[in-house]
């Protein structure tokens, strides 16, 4: 039996707070692909166009790099209509592909100075409890690695 006085959501936010800024970074992208996990599949496409329509050029270009590796012929261009309408096609790639999209949107976000707080009250409402459990794990792992002495 063990006894917690804390709900999983709210640990992740405390050992977030608690890590340096490499960890933090990480276990926001960790939160960002549990999430992509838990999208329904009606609403992957929906989510993939909100996180294609922030992105910059460099992304974009990165973006369709990642298509361009799935060699699924054709070569994809760097721009946000052609990135939405090929989207039903990637398949199984679907949420590896929305996981890079959302990834770049956090960075753009993480670096204009968006607190991890807002990103984390933002997406941790949408995981389950289960999922948030995984997550605790994942996150205290990186709290060893950022205390037992990464360059931070």
């Amino acid at each position: 039996m063990s006894l917690c006085f804390i709900e999983p959501q709210n640990a992740i936010r405390v050992i977030a707070d608690s890590v340096g800024r490499e960890a933090r970074r990480q276990i926001l992208g960790e939160v960002v692909a549990a999430w992509v996990d838990e999208i329904p599949e009606r609403d992957l496409q929906a989510h993939y166009a909100k996180a294609v329509a922030d992105l910059d050029e460099h992304d974009l270009s990165l973006l369709a790099s990642w298509h361009a590796s799935l060699e699924m012929g054709g070569h994809p261009l760097p721009t946000k209509e052609f990135l939405v309408n090929v989207f039903p096609s990637l398949g199984e790639n679907r949420r590896e592909a929305l996981r890079i999209a959302a990834g770049f949107r956090g960075e753009d976000a993480f670096d204009a100075g968006v607190g991890e707080e807002e990103a984390l009250e933002t997406v941790l409402p949408w995981l389950t409890e289960q999922r948030c459990l995984e997550l605790v794990a994942e996150c205290m792992e990186l709290y060893c690695w950022d205390r037992l002495g990464s360059d931070n």
